[in-house]
């Protein structure tokens, strides 16, 4: 059963000029775009198991066809906004955070950006009250990986936590490379800023943080699935229930319009490309094959549905909202 609720979503003043994985870019340089007004939340089961997409809002890029897609020309990632039915050049960029409740209680997959993305994003914790889900019972948080528009949502303004209740799990790998003072010594200056962004957001959570190797159980009825390549220990998260499966990717696929119908393509802040692309082309065939709804971090809302293939590539069929 699907049910899915219509809230607006805040105006979003555009996307940060930089890729949003580390969100330090200056609000000031986003470009003017439209309100967006969509669902708020996604409900849908995976057998016994309750599952909420909940976003936290979205930001737009003035162009994607500059210094986003890599391994295509202008012309060609224009030719796939148009594909998809998007007028282009602007495009939305929305973030969502997936709960299930468990029997070990509920659990989130990720907690959005914290409003580190612009004025249009910070709205999860009021959209998870519109779907009827209290902040105080999240029990545990798992990561995917802990670029900012991902780790954001930890802390509030003053450092604090803002799931007091919640124990945190992480990727080993993910977590070895942040928090390691060589890594950090020889980042570019660009992604630098991530490195002390990792340990400001964890740093109230430090005492209840456990590390889960790729393949582990998390918590009853969602196991790891290693997807190296965007970040080094990125890690997407099969929900199953007896015969009933879906699999929450994370950014191993971003933007189904580049990336699903193109996956040689990449997005510029995939760390290592090489490898982001060999693991995206693995997820889509193991989505289609199976036939398994994903969830996606930078879908539109419902931000689900199912993979199929088309052509060389592959296309998504959006869940009935």
């Amino acid at each position: 059963m699907t049910t899915t609720r219509r809230a607006a979503i805040g105006a979003a003043a555009g996307l940060l000029a930089a890729p949003p994985l580390l969100g330090l870019r200056d609000a000031a340089a986003q470009g003017a775009a439209p309100p967006v007004v969509g669902p708020a939340f996604h409900r849908f089961d995976v057998g016994a198991l309750k599952v909420t997409v909940v976003t936290d809002g979205s930001n737009v890029r003035a162009d994607v066809t500059q210094g986003l897609v890599m391994g295509a020309t202008p012309d060609q990632v224009s030719g796939a906004l148009r594909a998809a039915g998007i007028a282009g050049p602007a495009m939305r960029n929305p973030f969502n955070v997936t709960f299930v409740e468990t029997p070990r209680g509920l659990v989130a997959i990720d907690v959005g950006t914290g409003g580190i993305g612009g004025p249009g994003t910070g709205a999860l914790r009021d959209n998870m009250r519109a779907a009827g889900l209290d902040p105080a019972r999240v029990v545990l948080i798992v990561h995917t990986h802990f670029h900012g528009d991902h780790i954001g949502g930890l802390t509030g303004s003053d450092g604090a936590a803002l799931f007091p209740q919640a124990a945190v799990a992480v990727p080993e790998r993910e977590w070895t490379f942040w928090n390691d003072a060589g890594e950090e010594s020889r980042a570019n200056e660009a992604r630098r800023p991530a490195f002390a962004n990792v340990r400001r957001r964890f740093a109230p959570y430090l005492e209840r943080v456990t590390r889960f190797a790729p393949e582990a159980e998390v918590a009853p009825g969602i196991r790891a699935v290693a997807t190296n390549g965007h970040s080094p220990g990125h890690t997407s998260f099969l929900i199953a229930n007896g015969a009933a499966q879906a699999l929450v990717i994370g950014d191993a696929i971003t933007t189904p319009a580049f990336f699903m119908a193109n996956p040689e393509w990449y997005p510029s802040f995939d760390m290592d490309p090489p490898m982001a692309v060999e693991t995206r082309k693995r997820l889509l065939d193991r989505a289609a094959t199976e036939r398994m709804p994903v969830v996606g971090y930078h879908f539109d809302m419902p931000a689900t549905g199912r993979v199929e293939r088309a052509g060389t590539g592959y296309r998504l069929v959006p869940a009935a909202a």
